[in-house]
């Protein structure tokens, strides 16, 4: 595995010199970054020795290769840093790229491993704890400090976890238990065009979608995603199918439906068209706009009619009567669980990255937590996975 230790100022850098000979020993490639200010605390030259490669901490360095920063982003199957320091947390939360090391983290396009070391008072800070959060939000992988005797004397949770831990908590291996299954998910909304200018459509943003796209592959599955129009990088090694109507959503499902073990039906396709589009564009000559309905294909509707043994997934977007409705959407569509979530709660939801929600099925009810979306779609994996067997 190719692996970027990035090592920041903090008294515990020492700890990272013990990581890279772990990883290397692992026979992993590793490649170090400092941050300018870990060059006060640790020497380069023991990380050179032990990883077989130049310890990088400067763009200015990169003269041969100016976009060092993207070349290394791609190459890397982990990035891991530690220490992380509060300085940096903030700066990863906030989208900076001010050094060499931030700058390769916001060219990443995967999950930071981020081993936090600092002051007791300095972790229990709120601007520390809310920059903490964000990073949780965004799907980093928080390796929390333990408590115990700190460098300044202090007493308390700030201490950077041994360097065996951190090994153990970044290379543990995955559970692949969706190994040769073909999973199919849709994500995102639709667009329902008035004229060859305007168009209707909801407020989906397509995050959960992705996110389940994303951990499903993770854990070893075949998955195509079919996609709405949304601003989101397409997961590493998912075939996306991009669709604008639920029209042509209904034929993606219906092309790629045979093919697949399960299907989530993550997405909020719109429930109409209009019936009478306008081939130009729609003049204002004040008379108002008047638009005639057609009612579009009931695409999760046709799946539980003809899913036979494949598992299926719906989900409920309510504003009122949240579990009345999923309920009665569960038994009239024949899936096997609906994941049901108030779009009114407050954070969370459409276009946010955390999601409350409840997964209900025919006999069983459960109300999670406000989490993460990838956490989000570890859950539904799970209950997925007891379904397929």
């Amino acid at each position: 595995m190719n692996v970027i230790l990035g090592v920041t100022g903090g008294v515990a850098a020492y700890k990272a010199l013990t990581l890279t000979s772990l990883m290397v020993k692992a026979g992993h490639e590793v490649q170090v970054v400092f941050t300018p200010n870990a060059n006060a605390f640790v020497e380069k030259l023991p990380f050179e020795a032990l990883s077989g490669r130049r310890v990088l901490d400067s763009h200015f360095d990169q003269q041969s290769d100016p976009i060092a920063h993207i070349r290394l982003a791609d190459w890397a199957d982990k990035i891991i840093i530690a220490p992380l320091t509060a300085n940096t947390m903030a700066k990863l939360a906030y989208g900076m790229a001010d050094n060499f090391l931030t700058t390769l983290a916001l060219a990443y396009d995967d999950s930071l491993y981020l081993a936090l070391a600092m002051n007791d008072q300095m972790y229990a800070n709120v601007y520390v704890q809310e920059n903490l959060m964000r990073l949780k939000r965004e799907g980093h992988i928080i390796l929390a400090p333990s408590s115990g005797l700190l460098a300044c004397g202090h007493t308390g949770q700030g201490r950077l976890l041994e360097p065996e831990e951190i090994y153990s908590l970044c290379f543990e291996e995955t559970k692949k238990d969706y190994f040769g299954k073909n999973v199919l998910i849709t994500a995102g909304p639709t667009r329902e065009p008035i004229d060859p200018v305007r168009y209707i459509t909801n407020h989906s943003s397509g995050k959960m979608g992705y996110a389940l796209a994303k951990m499903a592959k993770k854990r070893g599955a075949r998955v195509t995603l079919i996609s709405g129009p949304v601003n989101l990088l397409a997961p590493k090694d998912v075939k996306v199918i991009s669709v604008q109507t639920t029209k042509e959503m209904y034929e993606a499902i219906q092309k790629n439906f045979e093919a697949s073990d399960a299907l989530i039906m993550a997405a909020a396709p719109a429930d109409f068209y209009v019936a009478n589009r306008a081939e130009e564009k729609i003049k204002k000559d004040g008379n108002g706009l008047n638009l005639e309905w057609g009612k579009n294909p009931d695409i999760l509707k046709w799946a539980g009619e003809h899913k036979g043994s494949k598992a299926l997934v719906g989900f409920a977007a309510e504003t009122e009567n949240l579990l009345e409705n999923a309920k009665a959407k569960l038994i009239k569509k024949n899936i096997d669980f609906i994941v049901a979530n108030n779009v009114k709660t407050k954070d969370a939801g459409f276009g946010h990255d955390v999601n409350t929600v409840t997964i209900l099925s025919k006999d069983k009810t459960e109300s999670l937590p406000t989490l993460s979306k990838e956490e989000v779609a570890d859950e539904i994996l799970n209950r997925l996975k007891l379904v397929m067997d």
